[in-house]
């Protein structure tokens, strides 16, 4: 059995490691930068690459690369190797050595224009830099030293999902700490946002997944008849868990735990096939960080035991989407958690603050926390199975609730004492009933001590989504620093910012079932935004109060904010184009050959019976599926031209909202209509005709 406490983050240059290998003046004015966010000398970052360079090596590395999060989603990274020309490098045969320098650990440079940017380069203008942050350890994957870096253009915008990540945690930062200080605390330093994601995800049979095109080009099924048994008796979700799966999820425990990267739980989830991973909680930038590195290593390691893994937020329909837990909170750099109630809510003010402050956060910033979740792929989760909706809404719990009722009320709140669990069964420990329960309906979450975001697509960064939730409390904590700063009477003017907040944010607040018809109707009634689609959503992007929400905390200049806009529309746009495609490519190249395939041996049997019996050999049978092919053939025509017209007009000129438009109400609509009669097709059409593999052999392929 391999030893777990030696094997995690061995494959990181942390603090154990810095410690060890630095001159204990050099770990200490890196272990200076690294908390503080003070400028790093040159003098210092040299002896701390040598350093790095000498653990990497030992440990098998043989190249380097900055690692950082475009706005492409993902990752990107350019590898160079360590070795120099040893001497003077006058001599061909003068050999090699291996060198890695304080600047190149520091700055790198990449082509910023071949990266998306929303118009902030021109494709003339390729100049971009990479900065190592220095907040999270630099570690090795696959023969390289990965060293985490932002991103950003000659001209000093963000063109990454980093910048303006740790932007956004320094402005929080900057106002929790006002709070503090008006609460006597004078011993904190630095307040930090933890975020630990739970990852969804699917696991299929890697010859299954490169027998449907749609999942190679798309990451979903396009088409897709629904099998006898999907979820329906629920007993996938926790259940045991099979022997190829169990092997990936021990390799990937393994890998992960290597980069320093806390996996914790796993287990089946609802669906068919889908799986969860969840790690513990960690500084939200490093968390960003982990999550990326958990979906490449998902990926890379299923494959090597001849899986597939999927995270699109919908890849089957009918079924369960991936979603991504985020669960978020606030620390203390002495160990509290802001958000911890204690044995007595009703009478830790400071708590209540906090609190307040993200209930008014959500409720006036909900159009900016449902486009941070914005995308193609998860307007077909939000709203579906198991799926919160599009309206943002927030969970409290009951005895949460009362509380904020009693103080709006004026009246006296009974702290609820904590009931032993009854199960009926004596010999059973007995142990503490929580005062409230949980809500799993709900876009927004309190769970005890933190937040859950729950709206949060599988495939996403969870960079877009911790900016949006720091920034908006960061706003809400400065307001109510601004309020209290200056108060005569402190304790009075809190009790009255509690009561007021309260009253005037409660519309936000829904304990019941989120999944409810009768919801949709009170949250309208409730004035609450209904944003259902991503191209209802990314307008508000720009609007007037959001983008000065975001100078006024130096997290997005407007310029940025404008790019982030044109990239997640273009993003949109393309994502549907390219399913489109490949939506008439597979009609034409595979179903419509299985439909007259079928058709042509039906006809030949007809010909057969009848030349054999004339009219006493009943053909009913062949003469029905015959007809019904028939017709669903000539549907599947009429279809397939108006897909393949929408998409030729798909190409005329169009400012970015009236092409996001056109693809979601024509391109999408189109490919809709095509796609009902598809799915009739294969559940009549014979299996072996049927050229790509069916949901029940995708879903149940692997043992």
């Amino acid at each position: 059995m391999k030893d777990i406490t030696s094997l995690f983050g061995s494959m990181v240059f942390n603090d154990n490691v810095m410690k060890e290998r630095l001159p204990k003046k050099i770990y200490e004015a890196l272990k200076k930068s690294m908390v503080q966010g003070t400028h790093l000398e040159l003098d210092v970052a040299n002896v701390v690459a040598a350093a790095m360079k000498d653990w990497a090596v030992e440990n098998g590395a043989t190249h380097f690369t900055h690692w950082f999060h475009p706005m492409t989603g993902t990752t990107a990274e350019k590898h160079d190797s360590f070795i120099s020309r040893a001497g003077d490098g006058s001599e061909l045969g003068s050999g090699i050595i291996m060198e890695f320098s304080g600047k190149e650990l520091v700055r790198g440079e990449s082509d910023a224009s071949s990266f998306p940017s929303g118009g902030l380069r021109a494709t003339f203008e390729a100049r971009g830099y990479t900065v190592w942050d220095i907040t999270s350890y630099a570690f090795i994957k696959d023969g390289s030293l990965y060293i985490p870096t932002a991103f950003c253009s000659y001209s000093g915008e963000a063109l990454d999902k980093k910048t303006p990540l740790l932007r956004s945690m320094e402005a929080i930062n900057k106002q929790a700490i006002r709070i503090l200080r008006l609460f006597g605390d004078t011993v904190t330093q630095h307040v930090i946002t933890t975020a630990g994601p739970e990852q969804e995800y699917f696991l299929i049979d890697k010859e299954m997944f490169y027998k449907r095109p749609d999942l190679v080009y798309t990451g979903r099924t396009l088409f897709g008849a629904r099998p006898p048994k999907g979820q329906e008796l629920d007993d996938h979700y926790f259940g045991a868990i099979k022997p190829r799966v169990s092997a990936f999820m021990k390799e990937l425990d393994e890998e992960l735990w290597k980069l320093g990267v806390l996996a914790k739980t796993k287990h089946n989830e609802t669906a068919p096939a889908q799986h969860e991973l969840a790690p513990i909680f960690t500084t939200a930038n490093i968390a960003a960080d982990h999550n990326q590195l958990t979906m490449e290593l998902m990926k890379s390691i299923a494959n090597k035991h001849g899986l597939a893994c999927l995270l699109h937020e919908k890849p089957f329909a009918g079924v369960n989407g991936s979603g991504k837990h985020n669960n978020w909170s606030i620390s203390t750099d002495t160990g509290i958690n802001l958000f911890e109630p204690g044995e007595t809510p009703h009478d830790n003010a400071q708590f209540l603050i906090f609190l307040l402050a993200v209930i008014k956060a959500v409720d006036e910033y909900q159009d900016l926390l449902r486009l941070s979740v914005a995308s193609a792929g998860n307007d077909h989760r939000l709203g579906a199975n198991e799926a919160p909706p599009a309206i943002v809404s927030m969970f409290l719990g009951d005895e949460l609730t009362e509380i904020f009722e009693a103080i709006e009320s004026g009246s006296s709140y009974q702290n609820k004492e904590k009931q032993p669990m009854q199960i009926g069964v004596s010999v059973l420990p007995h142990f503490p009933k929580d005062t409230t329960d949980r809500n799993r309906t709900s876009p927004f979450a309190f769970t005890g001590n933190k937040f859950e975001f729950r709206m949060v697509g599988s495939a996403f960064s969870i960079a877009g989504p911790n900016i949006v939730i720091n920034t908006i409390v960061a706003e809400v904590l400065r307001q109510f620093a601004d309020t209290l700063a200056n108060s005569k009477d402190f304790t009075n003017d809190l009790a009255v910012l509690i009561k007021k907040t309260f009253n005037e944010h409660k519309r936000i607040i829904f304990n019941g079932n989120n999944y409810s018809d009768e919801w949709i109707a009170e949250a309208q009634k409730r004035g609450l935004s209904n944003l259902k689609t991503t191209v209802d959503a990314l307008p508000e992007y720009t609007s007037k109060k959001n983008v000065e929400l975001f100078n006024k905390h130096n997290v997005f200049s407007e310029a940025e904010i404008h790019s982030r806009y044109e990239i997640l529309m273009e993003a949109y746009c393309k994502t549907l184009h390219i399913e489109a495609l490949t939506m008439v490519d597979m009609v034409k190249t595979g179903i419509t050959s299985a439909s007259v395939d079928y058709q042509r041996e039906l006809v030949d049997l007809l010909r057969q019976k009848k030349a054999y019996g004339g009219t006493t050999i009943d053909c009913s049978l062949e003469e029905h599926f015959l007809y019904t092919i028939s017709r669903l053939s000539a549907s599947l025509y009429e279809n397939l031209v108006v897909l393949e017209k929408a998409i030729i007009e798909s190409k005329e000129e169009r400012d970015i909202l009236s092409q996001a438009h056109f693809y979601r109400d024509t391109i999408l609509s189109a490919m809709s209509q095509l796609r009902f009669v598809v799915d009739e097709l294969e559940t009549i059409i014979a299996r072996k005709y049927w050229t790509f593999p069916t949901y029940a052999e995708i879903l149940y392929s692997v043992v």
